[in-house]
């Protein structure tokens, strides 16, 4: 009976253990938009900007930095300059956005794995381009019959594209696209 009871404290320990840490190595969840929100670059607040938001969570600070545009959050991770040690990049989801002038304040995505629509004639915040995000393939399609542009994943946002100062980029027929089994 002893031995019995102390596998099961055992197994009980070793569950604990392990939730602990899956719950260490899962991102911390998104942040609700709100009117404090201000802009990592421009300094003013998110909400006075239209189209796709941003934010990014780094590891060490539980509060995250606010980007006017989903082009500025990807940027940031770009930027030598910037901190490395990121927990959790999240962006709107504009295929569930209300209107383009109002994003939403809980419509976040995982930005590694959203489908972007970069080239459209449609400008973010601070008037510039925008690499306009979607958890669905088929609501960037939707958007880019709309608005024009092409369909990338994260890691395919060319970086003269967002760290250009206009976000034109010469190569805009070279992009290759994401395929869905990159975003399960």
């Amino acid at each position: 009976m002893k031995t019995r009871n102390l596998v099961a404290v055992a197994m009980s320990a070793f569950v604990l253990v392990g939730c602990a840490a899956e719950e260490a190595d899962s991102p911390p969840l998104p942040y609700s938009l709100t009117d404090d929100a201000m802009g990592r670059y421009c300094g003013m607040n998110v909400l006075e900007h239209p189209g796709p938001k941003g934010q990014v969570i780094l590891k060490q600070i539980p509060e995250p930095i606010w980007f006017s545009s989903a082009r500025d959050t990807v940027a940031f991770t770009l930027l030598p300059e910037e901190p490395k040690e990121i927990a959790a990049i999240y962006v709107s989801d504009m295929g569930k956005a209300p209107t383009w002038e109002k994003p939403g304040a809980d419509n976040w995505i995982d930005a590694k794995s959203a489908f972007y629509v970069v080239g459209s004639r449609l400008r973010g915040g601070m008037g510039a381009a925008e690499a306009v995000p979607f958890s669905s393939r088929q609501d960037a399609l939707s958007f880019t019959e709309r608005h024009g542009g092409q369909i990338v994943g994260f890691g395919n946002i060319p970086q003269d594209y967002v760290l250009g100062a206009d976000g034109a980029s010469p190569a805009l027929t070279s992009f290759s696209e994401p395929t869905e089994a990159s975003h399960d």
